[in-house]
């Protein structure tokens, strides 16, 4: 029956779509013959309605019948045009400038008189507000993407070839189109459905969310967002203490006056917008804004225009709702990458304050409905869209061309890549990965072959080949991994292997290459490693939003590793750090976890993504493993639990406080290799959420509340201070404070080889980096509050990509 229902549906769309004919036109001025970019036109007596592209053009698709359209401009009068639709039809439209020049304003002393008018826009705002509870509309958004060298894009990812000083044109090199519908009820509930979407052919489908999420703002709101920090709407709550207005201009649309203000921070080093608002008399609501990012809110200086437009309409009971919203940004990174983004989006079809079922409000800010990307030619034609300017026509035949010429294998991988790809689904390692060292394996190749996303994006397998040189291994690995639910929410996946594995390799946070760099030139391997052979099988799935519990099995052996080469290029009278020998034993265990996490997500057509935008948020998961000598034949009896508390908590402005809290407890005499160390680092450098006075494997044991802490004050402190130069240099600020109790339980000694350090009573560290906002790199200084001894100050740097 539910297949009839879908289908009987799917044949009415269609009949729909076939009667709709296409209004086209141009929106032009009278006199000049100018093109009027962005003008409005809306069909009289209902909520439909567009907004014209940068050249003035538009198109609406209607049922056959009579229309009477009303296109408006401001400092034009509205033309009324009536048409019988029975076919496509275009028409040139020709707006008639009002020719106004402005009064003359009586200024009283330490008297402005926009603010008078800024303040009546303020009280309409709020007066709007309570008039408005709920709403849903239709929205078409249209994304450019611009740069001087084409683009490559992977289904998961955009790449962008960087090289030599980038001098050249932009063009267009990407687009997206999608359609949507959304919906918003008070006091805070938003929803959008892509219900449609298409793009360029090299630009993966994944990324086309661009409608949802807030992305899309309305200035109507008390504050909006841009790079996640919070800008105050000019005609916001604090904006009279935020911002400076002057009148600029007095316009009129038909027989109306609109005021032109401009404004902008009172303060420039606060960030905020400047430009343009438009206010229109007697309601004194806000009809247009043509405005731009301050050097104060653009991070890093990076961008050299973000251009933010939007217009509003007056619907039922004078409530004045966006009708457009765009957004132009141009760039040129470090002179290396020129780059511009244009977002154009049109709303129409809105119901106002109609009933909305608070079930449609789920965890989801943003679904893609299952056929959205299935959407023919016959749907895009019979759907509301922004013309496309001869430059974009062009840009996809282009893009659509330079995709189907069949490329090498050399022309789509490069030395510098991770890997190298046949094709999206199957890769093999890139030259970069296949050689490492390490004082156990010595010299080592390895090779590893890929598959990602196979079977409608679900299927995962890779396996990995290594052979050193001083140890006289191989070294084998076989994953093999099938996601199940409508967004791949579950999971069952096998491990196979016989490998050399990294001592507490869960707490070291950093990659091979550094490593083997460290190992080669300065002789310093800070990794341990030992042997382990056998498998695992593990079972996970998302039971509900916000829940997620995994079940597994553990079979291995596990044996010690030892020293095998002394090679460095230097230091050659230096000896390695003897590698640390395990408790070697066989270990069958269960495992459980679960995960609570309550943070909202994308749903993008295949997976659900988490996101943060800068709000309150904590997610809570756990795990344990139980090793079992009667019924699972280990050789060990214990159970390990971890519980793990993580989060953000907004502070002021755009500064936060990131947290991360584990509590390890246990019972019965767990292994050494399995014990919980410290997050700990190499000399002289740091990691976020991790002990920079402790050094990696350092600390460990089976029981222990560990915290990390770290408040972002980004540049925020230095413009409240007004601190001459940091102020407007963009530095940002962080501290950071980490504490630790953690012991060894008399059972695991036991069995314990090694000499320990516990820390029976709180153990304290606390420290600050300093960095600019641009770059992913900080000077840090961190102390020793307790337990001095040796590192009790450390001086280092927290780089990302060590």
């Amino acid at each position: 029956m539910k297949i009839v229902i879908i289908t009987f549906f799917f044949v009415l769309n269609n009949i729909v779509y076939a009667q709709l004919f296409s209004f086209t036109g141009q929106v032009k001025d009278k006199l000049t013959g100018e093109k009027l970019s962005f003008a409005n036109i809306r069909v009289l007596g209902t909520t439909t309605g567009t907004a014209a592209n940068s050249e003035g053009l538009f198109e609406l698709r209607l049922k056959k019948g009579d229309y009477t359209f009303i296109t408006s401009f401001i400092g034009y009068k509205s033309d009324t045009t009536k048409i019988i639709l029975n076919e496509n039809k275009f028409l040139e439209i020709y707006l008639e400038p009002i020719p106004i020049k402005l009064s003359d304003i009586t200024i009283l002393p330490g008297k402005n008189p926009a603010l008078e008018i800024v303040e009546k826009a303020i009280n309409y705002r709020k007066e709007r507000d309570s008039k408005l509870h709920s709403y849903i509309f239709d929205a078409y958004t249209k994304s450019l993407i611009k740069t001087t060298k084409d683009i490559i894009a992977s289904d998961k990812s955009i790449g962008i070839s960087i090289g030599e000083k980038d001098t050249g044109k932009i063009k267009i090199t990407g687009i997206i189109e999608n359609q949507s519908r959304g919906y918003f009820k008070k006091p805070n509930k938003y929803k959008d459905i892509i219900v449609a979407r298409k793009q360029s052919a090299n630009t993966p489908p994944t990324i086309n969310i661009l409608t949802g999420g807030r992305t899309i703002q309305n200035f109507y709101t008390n504050d909006i967002r841009f790079f996640n920090r919070p800008l105050p709407s000019p005609i916001s709550d604090e904006a009279l203490n935020f911002y400076y207005y002057i009148i600029k201009d007095t316009l009129f649309i038909d027989n109306y006056k609109v005021y032109k203000i401009y404004f902008e921070p009172i303060d420039t080093l606060n960030p905020g917008l400047y430009g343009d608002i438009y206010l229109i008399d007697s309601l004194f609501a806000l009809i247009k804004i043509d405005a731009h990012i301050n050097d104060a809110a653009n991070p890093g200086k990076l961008f050299d225009k973000i251009n933010i437009f939007q217009q509003f309409t007056s619907f039922d009971n004078n409530i004045y709702m966006p009708v457009d919203y765009r957004i132009f940004v141009e760039g040129n990174i470090l002179g290396l990458l020129k780059l511009g983004f244009e977002l154009n989006t049109i709303f129409y079809n809105y119901q106002i304050n109609s009933h909305i079922d608070d079930e449609i409000f789920d965890m989801a800010l943003i679904s893609v409905l299952p056929d959205a990307d299935k959407k023919d030619s016959s749907y895009w034609k019979s759907n509301q869209t922004i013309p496309n300017t001869f430059d974009e026509l062009m840009a996809y035949k282009k893009i659509d061309s330079l995709e189907h010429i069949k490329r090498s294998f050399w022309q789509n991988n490069s030395l510098f890549s991770p890997r190298w790809y046949f094709s999206d689904i199957y890769s093999i390692t890139a030259p970069l990965g296949i050689y490492n060292f390490n004082k156990v394996s010595g010299h080592q190749l390895n090779f590893g072959f890929f598959i990602e996303n196979e079977l409608d994006m679900r299927f995962n397998s890779n396996i990995k080949i290594a052979y050193g040189f001083s140890d006289k291994k191989l070294k084998t690995k076989f994953f093999i991994e099938y996601l199940t639910g409508k967004y791949r929410t579950g999971k069952i996946s096998l491990n196979i292997f016989n490998y050399l594995t990294d001592l507490f390799g869960e707490n070291i946070p950093y990659n091979n290459f550094t490593s083997t760099f460290l190992s080669l030139f300065n002789k310093y391997d800070f990794r341990d490693y030992y042997y382990s052979k056998g498998w695992t099988l593990n079972f996970y799935n998302e039971f509900f939003p916000v829940l997620g519990l995994g079940i597994g099995l553990i079979s291995r052996t596990d044996n010690s590793a030892h020293n095998n080469s002394d090679f460095s290029f230097f230091y050659k009278s230096r000896k390695f750090n003897e590698n640390k020998l395990i408790y070697e034993t066989k270990i069958n265990a269960i495992t459980a976890n679960f995960n609570i996490d309550i943070r909202k997500y994308i749903e993008n057509g295949y997976y659900r993504q988490r996101i943060n935008r800068g709000e309150l948020f904590s997610s809570f998961n756990g795990n344990v493993i139980i090793s079992n000598k009667s019924l699972l034949k280990s050789n060990n009896e214990f159970k390990l639990y971890q519980l793990n508390l993580s989060g953000n908590i907004p502070l002021f402005k755009s500064t936060s406080l990131v947290y991360n809290i584990q509590n390890i407890f246990s019972s019965g005499a767990v292994p050494f290799q399995m014990m919980y160390a410290l997050a700990g680092n190499i000399n002289n450098v740091g990691k976020n959420l991790t002990f920079r006075t402790i050094r990696l494997g350092e600390v460990f044991g089976d029981k222990g509340l560990i915290i990390n802490t770290q408040y972002n004050f980004n540049d925020e402190l230095f413009r409240l201070l007004k601190i001459p130069f940091l102020k407007d240099s963009q530095i940002g600020l962080s501290c950071h404070f980490n504490a630790a109790l953690i012991s060894i339980s008399e059972e695991s000694k036991s069995i314990l080889s090694h000499s320990y350090k516990e820390f029976k009573h709180p153990f304290y560290e606390i420290g600050f980096g300093i960095g600019h906002l641009l770059f992913p790199i900080s000077i840090e200084l961190t102390w020793k509050l307790n337990y001095r001894d040796k590192n009790n100050f450390v001086f280092g740097v927290n780089v990302i990509m060590l």
